[in-house]
């Protein structure tokens, strides 16, 4: 039976400088989106089903799920029935500064898009805690504490998920996402994009989708989303932010959003009054 939208989506202000958390309740299946921060979260009820490049899996109550940086990947309902959710999000330099201290490369990534791991759902637990609680005494050393022991399990090799062949980035295809990186929001074709790298725009685009999972208008549409979520964090109106990065009009971006996020550029906006 069809159940009714469902939807309860909150976005908190964290203690730690580079981090948002995000609560969820929902049985709305999000698009294919990318986010440009890291991501640990915890299913609280319910479960979903996600694909990413690393492959297809169902996450159910009490197990942990990542995101990492601008990698593509959905979550779907199962049954129309709601499931929650709690998302901790971290600025790439912070997690990178955290994996060199555990002797990874600051390039790494998280290994498992689901994980059972006891110790590191109460690390979760204990961390989100601390950095939701504007009362909370524990300041960043206690965090960090917490995130070491999240972490490891993360970026270690026990359980790691093969994803079958890996496509390296041609120089062709590198500086076509530096072009739209540096500026999402000017429009640029595909019949551009293949002159300059002196392909087809068939070979073009598969070679570019094969590369990044995406073609390379939802390439740029993830980059302007983020783009937009930055100016917004950065002091400009949701309406202005929408202009900037590229967008028609304010509800031209909080429609994208919604799709692919779960809440309004207008979540965003509320954070940062929240914090300043």
């Amino acid at each position: 039976m069809f159940q009714k939208p469902m939807e309860k989506f909150k976005a908190h202000a964290c203690t730690l400088p580079g981090v948002m958390a995000v609560e969820a309740t929902s049985n709305r299946s999000l698009s294919r989106h990318t986010h440009d921060q890291f991501g640990i979260g915890l299913v609280l009820h319910g479960a979903q089903d996600s694909t990413s490049g690393r492959g297809q899996m169902r996450a159910v109550k009490g197990d942990l799920i990542t995101v990492n940086v601008n990698k593509p990947h959905d979550g779907r309902a199962i049954d129309d029935q709601p499931r929650s959710w709690c998302m901790l999000y971290f600025e790439p330099e912070l997690v990178a500064a955290v994996a060199k201290d555990m002797g990874h490369s600051a390039g790494s990534e998280w290994h498992h898009p689901v994980l059972k791991h006891a110790q590191a759902v109460r690390a979760f637990t204990r961390l989100y805690t601390v950095l939701t609680d504007v009362h909370a005494v524990a300041g960043r050393d206690v965090a960090e504490q917490e995130l070491f022991e999240i972490l490891a399990p993360l970026l270690g090799n026990e359980q790691r998920v093969s994803v079958g062949p890996v496509h390296p980035l041609s120089k062709e295809i590198m500086q076509a996402k530096a072009r739209i990186d540096a500026q999402p929001q000017e429009p640029v074709s595909l019949a551009e994009l293949a002159a300059d790298a002196g392909w087809s725009r068939f070979h073009f685009l598969r070679s570019f989708k094969a590369a990044t999972q995406l073609p390379p208008h939802a390439y740029q549409l993830q980059r302007q989303m983020q783009l937009a979520r930055r100016l917004i964090l950065a002091g400009y109106s949701v309406a202005h932010a929408a202009v900037m990065a590229g967008f028609v009009d304010q509800s031209h971006l909080t429609r994208r959003f919604v799709a692919c996020y779960g809440f309004t550029p207008g979540a965003i906006a509320n954070l940062r009054k929240s914090t300043s």
